[in-house]
């Protein structure tokens, strides 16, 4: 079976990866790329990595004539700008698979508190986690695709919440990931030579992120769950590494630790759990997520540590991710390629 797909937020770095990566799938049959930005110009003179790859020409998005002629349409705008026009692609045939955060939160009055407030709060999105949410992923007509930070974050710690090993209210994230999770539009913040040879946290204490690794981490535990999560941007185009600080309940060995994470990821295709820590260049450029830890001399201190590639991972591979569930496909296809290294 061959589908259709649709690319709205063309020009991006989630758009290109989604282009890179989807015109290498077996399945699919890309016929459209939309924007309000370069309209009239070739995927490939936008993206020029994608010459005589993807030969679409950017159009301005007509969105029922969008739902109507395509399987499966991916969001890949800015946050605040798909809840404008997702009910109008869900009136029509499409599935929908959004990579900004307008559909992520079960409650929508935690969006508008880190966001603005909703224009469709009445839609209803399922969390595109595969390895938590695969059932519903199948089911689904909208899936939201999570965020980057919540990826690494969610999936590091996931076994040791669910099974309440940890303290829950003592978990510590601190996160670093390069200049490409803040989007192709250029800034002072990601200008190369401010950026280049500093490394510079932010949002501290109060990152947007912060409430999708509660939402999920608190599904887990089965009660309230509030991690304290702090993001750094560091001289790396791509890629994210997460390490969390844990506390066990109680002391342990690292071999009953590896086994409970080898359990619970025994069939995730792309979550690889390493006896040593990862390094963001085993990930860069594919869709795997890897784990790692180490643990203090007693027993009770765990420092997990993941590495994803924020734009594949943590954006457009997993949302490829999630449409080969929607549509009954192997749950790699497309997506079997291997990191970069160096």
């Amino acid at each position: 079976m061959t589908i259709t797909a649709a690319v709205v937020g063309a020009s991006g770095y989630t758009g290109v990866e989604l282009f890179r990566l989807l015109a290498g799938h077996p399945e699919v049959k890309l016929i459209g790329a939309y924007d309000i930005h370069n309209v009239g110009k070739l995927v490939g003179e936008v993206h020029p990595n994608l010459r005589e790859i993807v030969n679409l020409k950017i159009v301005k998005p007509d969105y029922v004539k969008i739902g109507k002629q395509t399987d499966v349409v991916f969001v890949a705008t800015p946050h605040r700008v798909a809840m404008k026009f997702v009910p109008k692609l869900l009136k029509e045939k499409a599935k929908i698979i959004d990579l900004s955060a307008d559909y992520r939160f079960d409650d929508v009055k935690v969006y508008e508190r880190f966001y603005t407030k909703h224009e469709s709060p009445m839609v209803k999105g399922v969390y595109g986690t595969p390895e938590l949410h695969r059932a519903k992923i199948k089911r689904a007509r909208l899936v939201a695709t999570p965020g980057c930070y919540p990826t690494a974050a969610i999936l590091s710690l996931a076994p040791l919440v669910k099974q309440r090993l940890i303290d829950l209210d003592h978990i510590v994230i601190d996160a670093k990931t390069g200049t490409s999770g803040a989007g192709a539009t250029p800034s002072e913040v990601t200008h190369h030579p401010l950026v280049c040879a500093n490394i510079r946290a932010y949002a501290a204490t109060t990152h947007r992120h912060a409430p999708e690794i509660d939402q999920e981490l608190s599904k887990l535990a089965g009660g309230k769950v509030e991690a304290h999560f702090t993001p750094h941007l560091i001289s790396i185009v791509r890629g994210i590494l997460s390490t969390s600080h844990v506390f066990l309940q109680k002391s342990t060995s690292k071999k009953s630790l590896l086994e409970l994470y080898r359990k619970f990821y025994a069939r995730e295709p792309f979550v690889r759990v390493l006896e040593e820590l990862p390094q963001v260049n085993f990930v860069v450029g594919s869709n795997y997520c890897d784990i790692g830890f180490e643990l203090d001399a007693a027993g009770n201190r765990l420092v997990v540590v993941s590495a994803i590639d924020n734009l594949v991972k943590g954006a457009s591979g997993q949302a490829i991710q999630n449409m080969n569930l929607m549509f009954g496909f192997d749950e790699t296809k497309g997506l079997e390629v291997p990191a970069l290294r160096p």
